[in-house]
């Protein structure tokens, strides 16, 4: 606790600011999820909340962590790895919904592989 008491003050408020911000997009996902009708509508909340919140927390982080122990690279790691397995996550589930939305027979686009060229 005492490493706390030597940061100075705009880099503490600097700290606080990009937590609170990574935590209020969270919660802006969080009321996306509930307010969204439709899984193809609440695909979107989470996709773009979990990398925008993940990168101002792991900011924070960083910025901490450097004025108090050193150079943190490893939350970088963290933030890529997010950064890469989100939205790739988001487009196999989308697929697999539309795949499962055609076979039963659901108003979803065609698939663009089966459409004749105009």
């Amino acid at each position: 606790m005492s490493d706390a008491a030597t940061l100075p003050l705009w880099l503490e408020i600097l700290v606080a600011a990009l937590v609170l911000a990574g935590a209020a997009i969270a919660l802006l996902g969080a009321l996306g999820q509930l307010r969204l009708k439709s899984f193809f509508e609440r695909m979107h909340a989470p996709a773009i909340i979990a990398t925008l919140g993940c990168w101002c927390i792991m900011h924070a982080t960083i910025i901490y962590l450097w004025a108090t122990h050193g150079p943190a690279l490893h939350m970088l790691l963290i933030a890529l790895f997010v950064a890469i397995t989100v939205p790739v996550t988001s487009i196999f589930l989308m697929r697999a919904a539309l795949f499962r939305a055609r076979r039963v027979g659901q108003n979803v686009p065609p698939s663009l592989s089966r459409v004749p060229p105009s």
